[in-house]
C-alpha cells in the first residue's frame, strides 16, 4: 500500500510540477534549454581555441570544400558554384596575387566590389595569403573612399569594373602612395591600374601551403567593417581572427542546418551581409544565394526559384515586403527562418500574418560592440531577454543617459546610475578577457570614446555602445533608439557630423545642425537638418540638392531642411537635438521655414502641409 502511495505521488508531481512551471514560471524551460547553447557555445570556443595548429575561419571553409565538394555554396543569378569550385577559384586569385608585383602575403588588401561571387572568393583568396581585408562600401566616393582606404593602411585596392570611375576619382592619391590598383577586367588602359581579371583566368588552381599564413595569430586583423563616425567619416572596425571565431561559434546557434538555403541580398561589405550571411553559410555548409541588391518585388520570387529555407532581414526589408501588393502565392514558399535585427513589433506581427508560419530570430549585436542578444523565445518586439548566464558570461547593464548633455547620469561618487525596469537606459557591457573590445583602425580618440569608466564602482571599464534600451518586468530586452551623433536610414547608419559638414560646405548654409527625425510608416529615421543661411545669401534648393547628391549616397541626403537664425547650443558648445528631434517635421508647429527634398524637381521644395498629410497617409514615400 505504501508502495502504491508513493507512486502515485510521484506520477501527481511528474504532471503537476511541469504545469506549475509552465504557468509560473512560462519562460522556464525555453531559458534552460538556451542554458545549454551557451554552454556548447562556450565549449566549441574553447575548443577551437586549443585546436593545434590555430583554426580560424579560413579553416572552416577548408573543412567544408573537403566534406562537401560537390555541393552548391553559392548560387548567383544562373550561375553556381559548389564549395570545391569555390576552393579553386580562390587558389586562382591567390596564386595570380603572388605574382603580382606590389602584393606581398600579409599586407591589407581593400576590396571595393558589390554582391557578386567574387566578392567571396577575393576574401578566401586573400584569407589564405594571411592578408587582413578592408570591406569598402560602393557607395562612397572621392574624400570618404580615400579615407576608409587610408585608415587601415591597406597596400592594394581590388575594384570591380563598375567602380573605375570611382578609383579613377582617388587614383592620384593612391598613386602617391605607392597602392597597388588592380581591376577585374581583361584589359585597362588607365595609367596605375592595372587589369586583373586576365591574371586570373592564367593561374593555377594550385592550393598554397599554409606556411604562406603561418604570421596569422588570434589577435591578428581579420577584416575591417566600416562604422559611421561621430567625426565625419567612416571608422574602421578592426574584427581580429579570434572576434571572427567567436562569430562562427555564435552563429552556429542561429538554428541554420548544414541543408538549408539561404538568400543574401545585404551588403557583403556589411557585418550582416559577410558575418551572418556569407560566414554563417561557410560555418554551417549550407548554401547561399546572392543577390546584387534587395529587391521587394523579386524577393519572393527569388526564395521559390532556389528553394529558399533561410532568409536575412534588417527592419526595412521587413516593412518593405508587407508594402508589396498581396499575391495569392504569398505563402507559397519553404522559408522556414528569418535572422536579422531592427523589426518594429507591428511589422513583425504584419509579416508572419501574410507570409506564414516563419521563425523570426531577431538578435542585437554591433560590428565592434562586445554584447549581443538573441531573442530566442520568438517574443515579438524584443531583442532578447535577461538570462542569468549570459549575463554571467557577459556582464552587461542600463545605466540613466541625459540625452540633452549626450552622456550617462552620475550619482554624488560619479558612478553611473543603473536603471529600474520599464525605464530606458544606456546599454554598456563590462570590457574583460573575455569580452574584449579592439577598438578601430588609426583611431584611437574614437576607441577612447567607446570606452565608459567608472560605471558601477571605480576602475571599471565598460565599452558604450551608443543605444537605449529598455527591460520589461518580464525580464525581455527592447531596443529603443540610437544617441549621440548617429542614426539609421534606410538599413544605412548615418554620421551627423559628416552630412554637417557636407552642407555647411554648400553656397548657401553656414552652420548645420542635423539629426533624425521618425517618420510614419518608415523604420529607423529620416535625417533632418536645422540650419542657418550665410550672410547675404538666399535659400536655393537647386543648388543645395546638386550639393548633396554630389557628395552624399542617397541614405545619407537630408530629407527636410529647417532654416533658423541661430543654432541653439549647449553651454558646452554642443548643438543641441533633443528638441528638434521632439519637433519633428510638422509645418504648422514649425514657423521657420521647412524644405523638402524632391528628387523629381532635383529640388529642395517648402513642405506644406498637403505634402505632409501625403508622408503620413502613406501616399508619398521617401
Amino acid at each position: 500500500m505504501e508502495l502504491f502511495f508513493t507512486s502515485t505521488i510521484l506520477a501527481g508531481a511528474f504532471i503537476i510540477i511541469p504545469f506549475a512551471l509552465k504557468t509560473l514560471f512560462p519562460y522556464f524551460w525555453m531559458d534552460l534549454r538556451y542554458a545549454g547553447v551557451l554552454v556548447r557555445i562556450l565549449v566549441r570556443y574553447v575548443a577551437n581555441r586549443r585546436r593545434r595548429p590555430p583554426s580560424f575561419a579560413l579553416e572552416r571553409f577548408l573543412e567544408q570544400a573537403a566534406a562537401l565538394s560537390d555541393k552548391p555554396f553559392v548560387a548567383f543569378g544562373d550561375e553556381t558554384y559548389t564549395y570545391a569550385d569555390a576552393d579553386r577559384e580562390s587558389n586562382k586569385i591567390a596564386n595570380a596575387l603572388r605574382s603580382q608585383p606590389g602584393y606581398e602575403a600579409g599586407v591589407t588588401a581593400a576590396l571595393f566590389m558589390g554582391n557578386e561571387p567574387r566578392f567571396l572568393f577575393t576574401w578566401l583568396a586573400l584569407a589564405k595569403l594571411g592578408s587582413p581585408v578592408a570591406l569598402l562600401n560602393y557607395n562612397i566616393r572621392s574624400k570618404s573612399l580615400l579615407h576608409c582606404f587610408n585608415c587601415c593602411k591597406a597596400k592594394v585596392l581590388v575594384a570591380a569594373a563598375e567602380l573605375k570611375e570611382a578609383v579613377e576619382d582617388v587614383l592620384p592619391s593612391l598613386m602617391e602612395q605607392g597602392v597597388t590598383v588592380l581591376l577585374l577586367v581583361k584589359s585597362c588602359d588607365t595609367p596605375g591600374i592595372v587589369s586583373f581579371s586576365d591574371k586570373v583566368e592564367e593561374a593555377a588552381d594550385t592550393p598554397l601551403p599554409r606556411s604562406i599564413r603561418s604570421h596569422v595569430t588570434f589577435k591578428s586583423p581579420a577584416v575591417y567593417i566600416y562604422t559611421s563616425g561621430t567625426t565625419g567619416l567612416p571608422k574602421a572596425a578592426l574584427v581580429d581572427q579570434n572576434r571572427l571565431l567567436s562569430a562562427l561559434v555564435v552563429i552556429s546557434a542561429y538554428g541554420v542546418k548544414s541543408k538549408d538555403v539561404m538568400y543574401v541580398n545585404l551588403p557583403l561589405y556589411h557585418t550582416a551581409g559577410f558575418l551572418v550571411g556569407f560566414l554563417g553559410c561557410m560555418e554551417t555548409g549550407s548554401t547561399l544565394v546572392l543577390k546584387r541588391k534587395f529587391s521587394a518585388s523579386q524577393f519572393w520570387d527569388d526564395c521559390r526559384k532556389y528553394n529558399v529555407t533561410v532568409i536575412q532581414y534588417i527592419g526595412e526589408v521587413m516593412r518593405y515586403l508587407c508594402c508589396t501588393p498581396k499575391r495569392d502565392t504569398d505563402k507559397s514558399h519553404k522559408v522556414r527562418l528569418a535572422i536579422g535585427n531592427g523589426v518594429r513589433a507591428e511589422v513583425w506581427k504584419e509579416f508572419l500574418s501574410r507570409f506564414g508560419n516563419i521563425q523570426i530570430s531577431e538578435f542585437y549585436a554591433s560590428t565592434e560592440g562586445n554584447i549581443g542578444f538573441l531573442n530566442y523565445t520568438g517574443k515579438i518586439g524584443a531583442v532578447g531577454r535577461v538570462h542569468f548566464l549570459h549575463k554571467r558570461l557577459f556582464p552587461y547593464t542600463l545605466v540613466k543617459y541625459d540625452t540633452e548633455r549626450d552622456e550617462p547620469l552620475r550619482d554624488a561618487n560619479g558612478l553611473c546610475i543603473e536603471t529600474s525596469k520599464g525605464k530606458t537606459g544606456l546599454l554598456v557591457s563590462k570590457i574583460t578577457d573575455v569580452t574584449p573590445f579592439v577598438g578601430y583602425a588609426e583611431n584611437e580618440e574614437q576607441t577612447e570614446r567607446k570606452k565608459l569608466r567608472n560605471v558601477l564602482k571605480k576602475g571599471d571599464l565598460y565599452f558604450n555602445t551608443g543605444d537605449l534600451m529598455r527591460i520589461d518586468n518580464d525580464n525581455f530586452i527592447y531596443f529603443q533608439d540610437r544617441v549621440g551623433d548617429t542614426f539609421r536610414w534606410k538599413g544605412e547608419n548615418v554620421a551627423t557630423t559628416e552630412v554637417s559638414d557636407i552642407l555647411s560646405m554648400s553656397d548657401c548654409l553656414q552652420e548645420a545642425n542635423v539629426y533624425g527625425v521618425q517618420v510614419p510608416g518608415h523604420e529607423g529615421r529620416a535625417g533632418m537638418s536645422a540650419a542657418t543661411l550665410k550672410n547675404g545669401a538666399r535659400f536655393d534648393g537647386s543648388k543645395l540638392y546638386d550639393h548633396v547628391v554630389s557628395y552624399l549616397p542617397s541614405y545619407a541626403r537630408p530629407r527636410f531642411i529647417r532654416l533658423q537664425s541661430s543654432v541653439e547650443v549647449t553651454t558646452t558648445f554642443k548643438q543641441m537635438k533633443a528638441k528638434l528631434v521632439n519637433q519633428g517635421f510638422d509645418p504648422e508647429n514649425i514657423q521657420e521655414p521647412l524644405y523638402i527634398l524632391d528628387d523629381r524637381a532635383q529640388s529642395y521644395v517648402p513642405l506644406t502641409a498637403e505634402i505632409y498629410r501625403s508622408i503620413l497617409s502613406g501616399s508619398m514615400k521617401l
